[in-house]
């Protein structure tokens, strides 16, 4: 008893140590506990772009690069791709959980695949379908109904190709009467300008600044057949996520698509930046080239009079009946989806943030 007496007050600051020791303690505790669950609250998302890297997806680098998709919690891996149909059969395939690609996919898709098996596009970029036919300034193909007996090439998986049928069937055009030649994308512009096919199926977002690139006037040597100019209603590539992560994971497509909106909102408001950011992506691009890229896609398939009003990512729904009606006369479709299997627009942004303006 003396001795323990004694030995106590020898230790009269042990309360406040232990005290001390018990917080540090806790304190390394939370640590080691917290590091294990952020990390489990951050989700891995693979992403599968349409093409190789281009200004037209340099709004995905700037928006990694100032943290949107880190301050959402989304570890985002973005690969390049094959053409923009390809994207949705990659989600479809569970290769990938989300992509840029093509809507008139998912709606061929949706017509023949059970409920809950296919891709479902949440935020439209492009508005405006950018596929295209072009031929020389100096063909004998004046019009679309001149492709008859023609040879058009395109690569395997590209939409533009997919989506003849549609140009067809709108314009009256016997589609048993042309020919396919398939060429890798890179030589899709080379081909034409050597008369190796007679028109090329693209997407003019892309093949215009090609052929900028090979110093040839895309205005003046080149004859477009837009699409969209020949009574097709159809809309473009968009962000498309897989049917289970869209009801696993609301809440991840929530955040991917505000971390996008503002990558895309960003671009707008300043091209530069975005293409120094695909830049450090990709140092090999172009990037007078790529902005010129990025601003023609701006100003012609996705900021246009109908984004004025309701937003660049949504849809307007008699318009997409009119085209998923055309998708499905095109191919023969046994059935038309309903809009609300192929877009949904729950995920968007406040519409006050996606009325954007190109200076």
């Amino acid at each position: 008893m003396t001795l323990a007496r004694a030995f106590v007050p020898s230790f009269s600051f042990a309360p406040s140590l232990r005290a001390t020791l018990r917080r540090f303690a806790a304190a390394t505790a939370l640590a080691m506990l917290g590091a294990p669950a952020a990390h489990a609250q951050t989700t891995p998302i693979k992403f599968v772009l349409d093409w190789k890297l281009q200004g037209v997806h340099a709004w995905y680098y700037l928006a990694q690069e100032r943290g949107y998709f880190a301050q959402e919690k989304i570890d985002l891996q973005i690969d390049t791709g094959d053409g923009s149909a390809n994207t949705v059969t990659k989600v479809m395939a569970g290769s990938y959980q989300a992509g840029f690609g093509d809507i008139n996919a998912i709606i061929q898709n949706a017509a023949t695949r059970p409920a809950g098996t296919v891709p479902v596009m949440v935020y439209m970029i492009y508005n405006r379908a950018p596929f295209a036919i072009m031929v020389k300034a100096g063909s004998p193909i004046k019009t679309v109904k001149d492709l008859e007996g023609r040879t058009i090439g395109s690569p395997a998986g590209g939409a533009a190709m997919r989506m003849f049928p549609a140009l067809a069937e709108q314009s009256g055009i016997d589609a048993s009467k042309v020919k396919w030649s398939h060429m890798a994308p890179n030589l899709q512009e080379q081909m034409l300008l050597t008369d190796q096919v007679e028109a090329s199926a693209v997407f003019s977002v892309t093949s215009t600044m090609n052929l900028v690139g090979q110093r040839v006037d895309p205005d003046k040597d080149i004859r477009w057949f837009h699409y969209a100019d020949h009574g097709i209603a159809l809309y473009g590539n968009g962000v498309l996520v897989s049917p289970a992560l869209l009801k696993d994971k609301p809440q991840v497509v929530a955040g991917l698509l505000r971390a996008i909106h503002k990558g895309v909102r960003d671009a707008v408001a300043d091209p530069d930046a975005a293409i120094e950011a695909l830049a450090k992506a990709e140092p090999l691009v172009n990037k007078a080239l790529e902005k010129r890229r990025l601003l023609y896609a701006l100003r012609q398939v996705v900021i246009t009079p109908e984004t004025q009003r309701i937003g660049v990512g949504d849809v307007q729904d008699e318009r997409l009946r009119k085209s998923i009606t055309q998708v499905q006369q095109a191919f023969d479709l046994t059935r038309a989806p309903a809009p609300s299997e192929v877009f949904d627009r729950r995920f968007l942004p406040p519409l006050a943030e996606r009325q954007l303006v190109l200076k």
